[in-house]
C-alpha cells in the first residue's frame, strides 16, 4: 500500500530526530518474522531502553543523509528496521541476542557507532561485548582473585603452624 506524502514527511521527520538524538543505530534486517517475534523482540529492546522503528530504506537513506558519518554505508538489503539508543553498545547486542535465538530471521546487516559507518563484522564485534554490569563484575573478580589466594596460602600456613 502506497504511503502518502504527508505520512512520508512524519516519518522522515522521526527518522531524522532518531538518527539526530541516538549515540548507536544498529541496522537490523529481518525475513518471515512473526507478529509473536517482533512483539517479543521490540518488549525485549524497550526493557533495555533500546528503541525500534522499522520504515522504508529510502526514507531511512535520506535521513542518514543528514548525519553526515565517516565511511561508507552498509549494504541495506531485505526489509529493515533500526535499533538505536544513547548507549553505544545496547542496540547492536540486543539484535545480536535476538539474531542468536532465531537463526535467518533476525540479523544484524551494518550500523552507526562514535558517527562512523560499520559493516556486518564491524557491529557484530561491538556486540559481542558484554553489559557495563557484567564488565564491573569482571573487573571485580580479576582484582579479588590474588587477594583470595593470598588469603588462602596464609590460612593453609596457620592450620600447619597449629598442627
Amino acid at each position: 500500500m502506497a504511503i502518502s506524502k504527508d505520512k512520508k514527511k512524519q516519518i522522515l521527520e522521526k527518522l531524522q530526530k532518531i538518527v539526530k538524538d541516538s549515540k548507536n543505530i544498529s541496522f537490523v534486517s529481518f525475513t518471515k518474522l512473526t507478529v509473536a517475534n517482533a512483539s517479543l523482540l521490540r518488549r525485549k529492546m524497550r526493557s533495555e531502553g533500546v528503541g525500534y522503528y522499522v520504515a522504508k530504506k529510502t526514507l531511512l537513506k535520506k535521513a542518514l543523509e543528514a548525519g553526515k558519518y565517516q565511511g561508507t554505508m552498509p549494504e541495506l538489503e531485505g526489509e529493515l528496521g533500526i535499533a538505536y539508543s544513547q548507549d553505544l553498545i545496547a542496540p547492536a547486542r540486543e539484535a545480536w541476542d535476538f539474531q542468536k535465538k532465531l537463526d535467518g530471521v533476525v540479523k544484524l546487516v551494518g550500523g552507526i557507532f562514535d558517527g562512523r559507518y560499520m559493516n556486518k563484522d564491524e557491529i557484530t564485534a561491538i556486540a559481542a561485548i558484554p553489559p557495563l554490569k557484567t564488565l564491573h563484575a569482571q573487573f571485580v573478580n580479576l582484582i579479588n582473585s590474588p587477594i583470595q589466594g593470598f588469603v588462602m596460602a596464609l590460612s593453609e600456613i596457620s592450620k600447619k603452624k597449629t598442627n
